[in-house]
């Protein structure tokens, strides 16, 4: 197991997300971001199925940034409750590993 996560956020669109993701890249939180600019989101919401149209980013990040990470998105996401879930990466190429590793700072904690 690594100390690499993968962190899942839907946002209402890509233009939210490329904010969201240009702020975290800014601030070293994350090494990068990919959004998948058209999903579909079934869920329950205050009582209802909802159906909505949704951009999903995954980002590439370490476990010790997670919890600053979460708190910047929440800050700037036009959701009242964001989707923020990190996956641990339990594995990966090295050179990969170490380039996540040399793209975000700690020292952002």
């Amino acid at each position: 197991m690594t100390d690499k996560v993968v962190v899942l956020v839907t946002c209402k669109n890509s233009r939210e997300g490329k904010r969201i993701a240009r702020h975290l890249l800014e601030k070293r939180l994350i090494a990068c971001a990919n959004l998948l600019p058209q999903i579909y989101s079934l869920y329950r919401w205050k009582g209802k199925i909802a159906d909505e149209k949704e951009c999903l980013m995954l980002m590439k990040s370490t476990r010790e940034l997670f919890q600053p990470l979460s708190i910047e998105i929440e800050k700037l996401h036009s959701y009242s409750v964001p989707e923020i879930i990190a996956l641990p990466v339990i594995d990966g190429a090295a050179n990969y590993l170490h380039w996540i590793a040399e793209s975000v700072s700690a020292s952002q904690l």
